[in-house]
């Protein structure tokens, strides 16, 4: 069977800038999707002035941006407006997160542009959504990881919440944002129709909340924070080996019993403190010292090589260039190169999405350098001409 990308022929307008939007695009574009960036003139997507830089080349922006077209377009011009509602009548998908209602001023929101393209489905990314009281707040990552209750219950029980040290508020919304997308591709299948794809990073987090809210609902008690340990599975967490630590995940027990006897302490096994898995997370407290004394003997890479090789569930705490270094991490094509016309050669994260029908890595194309694909993208889509484009970049336009 011939590998191709399946999103190949839906072609994606991608308004959006900085991180939540971008990502959203970049996994489409990673599938296949045209992704065509729309760039306010001379200056192009924030992030473009973000650090880390090769040269005047933003990283930030390079690993964000793959496999998309670069545009400019002046927007709050007559003439900008008219070209993008020309491209919205070809397009499959429009992706922005401004905040609410900025596009609808602009003459260019869902009904407007709907009314254009009914096939279109036009994802609004955006702080706390389209309704509700806060819709117009601005929001970002670590607005969001606060107001949505991951920072309370991360980090160290006598520390303060902290925030998770990728932007998940962000990130999460991309992805949240890509799956109303394609799920709102699918439904076109069945009825013709666009629609709107709302997503909210507030929204976003409370959904990844997990068992906090069951926790609470359940108990009464309000999560808290609890390290690295999990709430309810012992020993699900840190340990501190003689050199440093690694994390062992016990998660029924059966691997309690085999952890028991691989680590010598049978006793362990037997005490009816630690017999069972609610019993472990109840005397966590009791149960912490005595691992501890256990892992202390010995370094970080006995006991990896010593669990690991008996089918316990353990890992080391990498730091970002072990990550990098990682052979399982390299076999899955998790890292991967491109070839930027300006910067050079650049790795970033691959796909964590393998299809046995699509190829196995996603970089095509180095992310644009601004407004690269103007011209061509211009004439191929809208039959402009030479003389057309001139006059477009005297006024400004483009």
């Amino acid at each position: 069977m011939q590998k191709s990308y399946p999103l190949s022929g839906l072609r994606v307008l991608d308004l959006s800038r900085v991180l939540a939007g971008p990502y959203c695009t970049m996994v489409l574009a990673d599938l296949g999707a045209e992704v065509i960036k729309i760039e306010v003139p001379v200056v192009g997507d924030d992030s473009r002035s973000f650090g880390p830089f090769v040269g005047e080349e933003s990283a930030y922006f390079m690993s964000l941006n793959r496999n998309k077209q670069s545009v400019v377009l002046n927007l709050k011009s007559s003439e900008g407006k008219d070209i993008l509602r020309q491209m919205v009548r070809q397009a499959d998908i429009l992706v922005e997160n401004f905040r609410p209602g900025t596009m609808d001023r602009l003459g260019l929101g869902y009904g407007e542009l709907a009314a254009i393209n009914p096939r279109l489905i036009y994802a609004a990314i955006s702080g706390f959504g389209y309704t509700g009281p806060y819709s117009q707040k601005p929001a970002y990552d670590v607005v969001v990881q606060g107001m949505g209750g991951i920072m309370s219950i991360t980090g160290s029980p006598d520390g303060e919440p902290t925030r998770v040290g990728a932007s998940i508020g962000d990130i999460n919304a991309a992805l949240f944002g890509a799956i109303g997308v394609l799920a709102a591709v699918e439904q076109r299948h069945k009825t013709g129709l666009g629609q709107m794809v709302d997503v909210a990073m507030l929204d976003s987090q409370v959904a990844i909340l997990e068992n906090a809210i069951a926790r609470y609902e359940v108990s009464g008690e309000i999560p808290g924070r609890i390290g690295n340990r999990h709430p309810s599975i012992s020993p699900f967490s840190s340990v501190n080996a003689s050199d440093g630590q690694l994390i062992i995940a016990i998660g029924n027990d059966g691997l309690w019993q085999k952890f028991c006897t691989i680590v010598k302490r049978p006793d362990l096994a037997s005490d009816e403190r630690f017999v069972t898995n609610k019993l472990r997370t109840e005397n966590w407290a009791l149960l912490k010292p005595e691992l501890a004394a256990v892992f202390a003997i010995h370094p970080v890479t006995y006991w990896l090589d010593l669990l690991q090789s008996q089918g316990i569930p353990c890992g080391p705490i990498n730091t970002i260039d072990k990550v990098l270094a990682d052979p399982q991490v390299k076999a899955r094509h998790m890292i991967e190169e491109s070839v930027h016309p300006v910067a050079g050669r650049i790795s970033m994260a691959g796909s964590p999405i393998k299809l046995s029908g699509a190829p196995d890595t996603v970089v095509r194309d180095p992310a644009p350098i601004l407004g690269q694909h103007t011209e061509e993208t211009l004439k191929s889509l809208l039959d402009l001409t030479d003389g057309d484009i001139r006059k477009l970049k005297d006024k400004g336009v483009i």
